[in-house]
């Protein structure tokens, strides 16, 4: 929307001089110098963020470092990659046709190259394995065309029917896995090749751990059952808000399949950057032979294409974010509740395109590396490395992790609704749920792991079923399992990446409603009959200027 439609709303912060409370002050006490500067020093100012709300207005660029940077590192992958491809030696997959000639010390071809073929048994395993591939294939493609109705009828079964398809859902957790368990275990001791494989220790070693794991569960249920009922509530608004912007399913997906083809020449270049180099005579043991040298910048593009990749990926789970938000935050603003307003999804991605590319591009870097240093973390771990150093360094970078998971939780959903920077779009969300005595951690956790028990429940019937239709219309035998689970997998994906949306809707939902919250306003009644209920977090102690002003 452009900035006419809502001029009142581009204003993000309150001018702390024209609050009603400064002239009553200085009305009463005409003279005390003291205490009013040892407030504003100590605390910031508690009526700066009133006026919070989406920006409509136009956006100036923020944390351009960062975009910028980040499109050095595209540039220098895509260069070095069609370097490597230009550059690439042909005779890298022909080493074995090299031998080395004492007279020039240095590797020649041989004349003539023996032709490998294939010995005839390998071509029958092809031909017979055909058939199998011809049948994943499909089954593959049919469960990917499924997944959309299938998250489609999720979608409206959990807006019009949350509490039934929670509470359905919930015994289906643990009859689920013990389903699997029991039906393993039966299938494995009645046939000879797999009791050869697992024999009868492991295998009960094996049920035994999947009974402790269904018990884990059945205590995390029963541990949070007073919790389920809050939890329905909180789905069913996002449902709803979801089933409003049904646009998000076609732009969201695009913009995974547009990273897919991002990947698409960088992954040609790495293959190509390791045809790099060139065939040299080594010695061993007093005899020369010929081998293949990389070349020494190979191994450094490697590095660089891998950082990009990673980088990309975590730029564009969060630019998938930005765009969700800021969604969902118009449609949650809007003056008129039963109308959800014209190009919302547009305006957000061109902002997240746009003005905030470079906050996008520092959050993924954030999240990037907060991926690598642990990864690197766990690794240490596996190695057991000693010492109270290497304890020591651990704790602290564990605590650093922690601290940058916390800082990123909802700054990139307050982004898209404000348009500022990273860092004071980090600092102002912290303030807001702290002053609201809200939570800055998280929404509901309990609503994350029953949208993940759905998903479950639903993608394990579909591999049921369609382990049966196999089973009847193939000639798969046991080959009909490894087609279902990876059909299971494809679907869990699919619909894993549906509860993913539904996750951010609920944060989106909820900074929208620690908004209304602070500036005593009411945009959407239904939000604040539900969020209404979540716990207050007491641990945030009330600021002076607060309690000064309440009294």
């Amino acid at each position: 929307m452009g900035s006419s439609e809502e001029p009142n709303k581009t204003s993000l912060l309150h001018d702390s001089s024209s609050s009603p409370t400064h002239p009553l002050l200085s009305k009463s006490f005409p003279s005390p110098p003291i205490s009013e500067p040892q407030l504003e020093s100590s605390e910031p100012d508690q009526t700066q963020f009133l006026q919070i709300s989406y920006n409509y207005g136009p956006r100036p660029f923020k944390d351009l470092p960062f975009l910028i940077l980040f499109l050095l590192f595209v540039l220098c992958t895509f260069g070095f990659g069609i370097f490597a491809v230009v550059n690439r030696n042909p005779n890298s997959s022909s080493v074995s046709s090299y031998s080395y000639d004492s007279s020039s010390t240095s590797c020649v071809k041989n004349s003539t190259s023996s032709l490998q073929l294939l010995p005839f048994s390998n071509y029958l395993e092809l031909s017979s394995s055909s058939h199998i591939l011809k049948d994943l294939i499909w089954t593959l493609v049919i469960t990917l065309i499924l997944s959309v109705p299938f998250c489609w009828l999720l979608l409206l079964l959990l807006k019009n029917y949350t509490k039934q398809v929670v509470y359905a859902s919930l015994p289906f957790f643990v009859v689920m896995p013990i389903f699997f368990d029991v039906y393993w275990f039966v299938a494995c001791t009645v046939s000879s090749s797999c009791s050869e494989v697992f024999p009868l220790v492991y295998r009960i070693l094996l049920l035994v751990f999947v009974f402790l794991f269904i018990g884990v569960i059945v205590w995390i249920i029963v541990a949070n059952w007073h919790r389920i009922e809050l939890t329905v509530k909180i789905i069913g608004i996002a449902s709803h808000s979801l089933s409003r912007n049904l646009g998000l399913f076609v732009v969201l997906p695009c913009l995974t399949f547009s990273l897919v083809v991002y990947y698409a020449p960088i992954v040609v270049f790495l293959v190509f950057a390791r045809l790099n180099g060139k065939i040299v005579a080594k010695e061993s043991g007093g005899e020369y032979y010929c081998v293949w040298k990389q070349d020494s910048w190979v191994p450094a593009y490697y590095t660089l294409a891998i950082l990009t990749m990673l980088w990309s990926t975590t730029a564009m789970v969060e630019l998938q974010v930005y765009v969700i938000s800021g969604t969902i935050s118009q449609w949650y603003f809007a003056k008129d509740d039963d109308s959800t307003p014209k190009r919302s999804i547009r305006s957000s991605l061109r902002n997240a395109l746009g003005p905030s590319s470079g906050t996008v591009c520092l959050s993924g870097l954030l999240i990037c590396a907060v991926r690598v240093v642990r990864a690197v973390v766990d690794s240490a771990r596996q190695e057991n490395l000693q010492g109270i150093v290497n304890i020591m360094l651990r704790c602290c970078v564990n605590a650093l992790l922690t601290a940058v998971d916390f800082l990123n939780k909802f700054t990139i959903n307050f982004a898209a609704i404000t348009g500022e920077t990273y860092c004071t779009s980090a600092r102002m969300t912290y303030e807001l749920l702290k002053r609201n005595l809200l939570s800055a951690v998280f929404v509901e956790t309990v609503s994350t792991r029953i949208l993940g028990g759905i998903v479950f429940v639903f993608s394990a019937i579909y591999a049921i079923v369609a382990c049966a239709i196999l089973k009847a219309v193939s000639n798969l035998r046991a080959d009909a399992y490894f087609v279902a689970v990876l059909a299971w997998v494809l679907l869990i994906l699919v619909l894993g990446f549906f509860v993913h949306v539904l996750d951010n809707v609920i944060d989106t939902v909820y900074v929208c409603y620690a908004i209304d919250r602070d500036r005593g306003e009411v945009c959407k009644q239904e939000v604040h009959e539900v969020y209404v209920s979540l716990p207050i977090r007491r641990n945030h102690r009330p600021s002076l200027a607060n309690r000064t002003l309440g009294v």
